[in-house]
């Protein structure tokens, strides 16, 4: 019997090759779109938990010994309240934009009796508002209480915008950078979003927090599947195909 032609062989071994490619590929898909499926139950159930601490009553927030295992998943936004004295002469803006329109974040740092510093998102002002001179009556002197919402450190700036200290441009929340700039003593790795509390003369204002997770996990998972899928199905054509083409050779 003779040996199957060189030709014949090369197509066989191309065939073979299409075919585990394929199927590696399918595999491939399939697995990101199993991985999105968790990622998907991940999100919910963190969307879950940090509803659940926007409107729970508010509590101490950590002090420096739970500093270091501070997490996004097990802290962020948890509803805090807390006392001390604004140093206002350490305040920070740090650029905005907001449903009121573009201005500032106004960032001052909080001075408590334990010693400790938290530096405290008090609200946006417009860019009209930026000198503290036009918004003096919000200038809280003595003692002050803070409700809002525990916010983790924002260090390296904003979407290809890095802070500049030696500016005084600031396009982040970065609590390490702003507390080195404005020489503060020690400073808690988070800050807190002030809450719509009004402030005297009505600036800064506060509450405007967005409490947002993206969730396009399904549509990811979907578009995942459907391409594994079109590969299975271009793999069985190409099988088929060179089947019928072989029976059409030999007949």
């Amino acid at each position: 019997m003779a040996s199957p032609r060189p030709a014949a062989r090369r197509s066989r071994f191309a065939l073979a090759a299409i075919t585990v490619t394929g199927l590696i590929l399918v595999a491939a898909l399939a697995t990101l779109g199993t991985w999105q499926v968790h990622r998907r139950t991940w999100k919910h159930a963190l969307i879950a938990r940090v509803e659940a601490r926007v409107q729970a009553a508010p509590v101490e927030p950590p002090g420096p010994g739970a500093w270091d295992g501070l997490t996004a998943d097990a802290d962020a936004y948890r509803r805090v309240r807390t006392r001390g004295h604004f140093r206002n002469d350490r305040e920070t803006l740090v650029q905005a934009v907001t449903d009121l329109g573009a201005g500032f974040w106004v960032l001052t740092p909080l001075e408590r009796a334990d010693g400790t510093t938290i530096l405290v998102n008090r609200g946006f002002v417009p860019g009209d508002r930026r000198d503290p001179t036009a918004r003096a009556d919000g200038q809280v002197d003595g003692e002050a209480g803070v409700t809002g919402l525990l916010r983790l450190t924002e260090p390296g700036g904003a979407f290809l915008r890095s802070n500049a200290p030696e500016a005084g441009r600031w396009y982040s929340r970065d609590v390490a950078g702003i507390a080195a700039a404005r020489g503060l003593g020690p400073v808690a790795p988070y800050f807190i979003d002030a809450d719509a509390t009004p402030n005297p003369g009505g600036w800064p204002v506060g509450g405007l927090t967005i409490v947002h997770f993206p969730d396009n996990h399904l549509v990811y998972a979907i578009t995942w599947y459907v391409l594994a899928l079109m590969v299975l199905g271009a793999v069985g054509y190409t099988l088929v195909d060179a089947r019928r083409g072989a029976r059409r050779t030999s007949a």
